[in-house]
């Protein structure tokens, strides 16, 4: 089988600011009911999604700057619970996170899918380079940006970023995410970064003597002075930047399984005007009993 873990929030805010969203207040969760479907049209069988049921985390209490969801539209926040609920009745698992973000229980979940002998591969469908860390080198586990039709391998993450999967939280750390609210260094770039994490692989190893550096980059001396001011800043941003495996998922691969329309999800779509998605899903969970 395989398993494909989807960031709600994610496909959430991105119906939200389709132009072709007319509805602030609700056209969205149609969109992302819409799209989740499509995935199992696609032959998907298990599916995990998980939401940001609050936008604050733990990262908050180690950075102050960090996203508090303070900027977002309140018709927006206002779906967050409510696409939950639509998703499950419609038969998915969701996983609200409270303490934790979606990116770690997208990483929580594609560790314990990939532990499963029954799981031929893990499919994280979100474009967020967070997750790129949990690609891994045998293909179990990949990263697909559905928007794009682009799905990055350990090469794939390569190409992308200049580094391996496993330095994409250094990478993140002293280059900083913007869309997280983290600045990383001053100086350091993509192509900077990129080529001395290359070689040393995680901040710690880079020499804080730039006469020790063995890789050349432009405005080596300052970048390796601002490392070695900032080091303790860089540790704290990667640590900002590395998923948590411990947010909470489901217990097995088992319960990932698509379950079909459950009791209220008529009542749901009737309340969204989305008639014709309760229709596909019904159509849908009668092929998929039929083994079609």
């Amino acid at each position: 089988m395989k398993v494909h873990l989807v960031d709600g929030t994610y496909e959430l805010f991105r119906f939200h600011y389709a132009p072709s969203n007319r509805e602030p207040r609700s056209g969205a969760q149609r969109g992302v009911l819409n799209t989740l479907l499509d995935l199992v049209a696609d032959g998907a069988t298990h599916i995990g999604i998980a939401t940001d049921h609050v936008i604050k985390s733990w990262r908050n209490d180690l950075y102050d700057g960090y996203k508090d969801g303070s900027d977002i539209d309140p018709d927006l926040f206002a779906q967050f619970p409510e696409v939950e609920d639509l998703l499950q009745f419609a038969g998915f698992e969701v996983w609200p996170q409270v303490a934790h973000e979606a990116d770690d229980a997208m990483a929580a979940a594609a560790a314990l899918a990939a532990a499963d002998g029954r799981v031929e591969q893990v499919i994280i469908c979100t474009p967020d380079k967070d997750l790129a860390q949990c690609v891994t080198d045998n293909g179990r586990v990949v990263q697909l940006d559905r928007r794009r039709e682009l799905t990055y391998d350990r090469a794939g993450v390569i190409e992308k970023f200049g580094v391996p999967p496993e330095s994409i939280p250094d990478y993140l750390g002293v280059v900083g995410d913007s869309a997280d609210g983290f600045p990383g260094l001053a100086g350091w770039g993509a192509k900077s970064a990129a080529a001395v994490l290359t070689r040393y692989g995680h901040i710690e190893n880079i020499p804080r003597d730039v006469a020790d550096w063995d890789v050349t980059v432009r405005g080596a001396a300052k970048l390796a002075l601002t490392l070695h001011e900032k080091f303790e800043d860089a540790l704290l941003f990667r640590r900002i930047a590395t998923v948590d495996l411990n947010a909470p998922v489901s217990n097995s691969v088992d319960d990932m399984a698509w379950r079909g329309p459950q009791p209220g999800f008529d009542e749901m779509c009737e309340a969204l005007g989305a008639q014709r998605q309760r229709q596909r899903a019904r159509k849908l969970w009668e092929e998929h009993q039929n083994g079609s």
